[in-house]
């Protein structure tokens, strides 16, 4: 009897056991980490389209202005999210894209590879700016904009992503056919990473051997768009210095680049001191106007 009684208690146990247990081979849902990132598919106020189909497909948003018509010749603003290539999606950008549109002009949030979605390097990250920038110019007619008014940005991570839609070279990791074109119209930098060298730059090991090969202040085009760039002083994660030396080259090559400092506040200064976030804008603003982009004639 007392057999039977721990057979039954026994089978029980081993029962339960197997109705609640995970098998070993199974993986946790996208969302059961915190921290987890997941790549939109949509953006309130914007249009999905796909820059790359197929293998890493990829998709842009379109922030489209008041009374937009396929027939304008719009200006653009095409702004890149930061997050060091590893982290980040283009909801973070998704206010400029809609601040954009607010000015008249057509807004476009890129999404890229980041290391924490797609398990890839810098590399493609850059591969695929520069792809989604020669996207855009090609199917210029399509969004309603003229191709030789396209302003590109970013910050951290996002601004040495733009810096390389202004650069001929093709960089490792990156296709040939996808150099820009036609340049752009303005580079607008927050924080940028404009320097990934070995001696002097941000983080060259995650470039590994090809450190130089993707640090934009080293393979800058004799001639290259305006820039406006903002820097903190005290960023201790992309050195100050590293703003002005390209500042520096690029005036010397009898360019045009601004840089306006932040006497406060670290990498995130706008975030950190509220009060830059409007003085950006405002900057950034005028500075379109001196480059005949604003006020917006379609």
């Amino acid at each position: 009897m007392k057999k039977h009684i721990f057979m039954a208690i026994l089978l029980f146990c081993l029962t339960t056991f197997a109705e609640t247990a995970v098998p070993a081979t199974s993986s946790p849902s996208p969302s059961s980490t915190p921290g987890d990132e997941i790549t939109p598919v949509s953006m309130k106020g914007a249009e999905t389209i796909s820059y790359r189909e197929g293998t890493n497909a990829m998709n842009l948003f379109v922030y489209k202005p008041e009374g937009w018509k396929v027939a304008d010749r719009r200006p653009a603003l095409v702004y890149f999210f930061g997050g060091g290539w590893t982290k980040g999606t283009p909801l973070k950008s998704a206010s400029w894209g809609s601040w954009a549109a607010k000015q008249g002009m057509v807004g476009i949030v890129p999404d890229y590879r980041t290391k924490n979605r797609f398990g890839t390097s810098p590399l493609e990250s850059v591969a695929d700016g520069r792809a989604a920038f020669n996207w855009v110019v090609e199917h210029a007619s399509e969004l309603g904009i003229d191709p030789a008014k396209i302003v590109v940005g970013g910050n951290s991570a996002g601004g040495h992503v733009a810096l390389w839609t202004a650069i001929t070279k093709t960089p490792p990791g990156s296709d040939s056919d996808e150099a820009p074109k036609v340049k752009p119209a303005g580079l607008f930098l927050s924080s940028a990473v404009t320097d990934t060298s070995t001696a002097t730059g941000y983080t060259p090991s995650r470039f590994g051997a090809n450190a130089q090969a993707l640090s934009p202040v080293h393979h800058l085009d004799e001639k290259m768009p305006s820039v406006l760039m903002f820097h903190a002083e005290d960023d201790k994660l992309v050195k100050y210095s590293t703003a002005v030396t390209l500042q520096k080259k690029l005036t010397a090559s009898g360019n045009v680049c601004d840089l306006i400092t932040a006497p406060q506040g670290g990498h995130n200064f706008s975030s950190e001191v509220p009060e830059w976030k409007t003085k950006v804008r405002k900057q950034f603003e005028q500075f379109l106007k001196n480059e005949q982009l604003l006020p917006v004639v379609p």
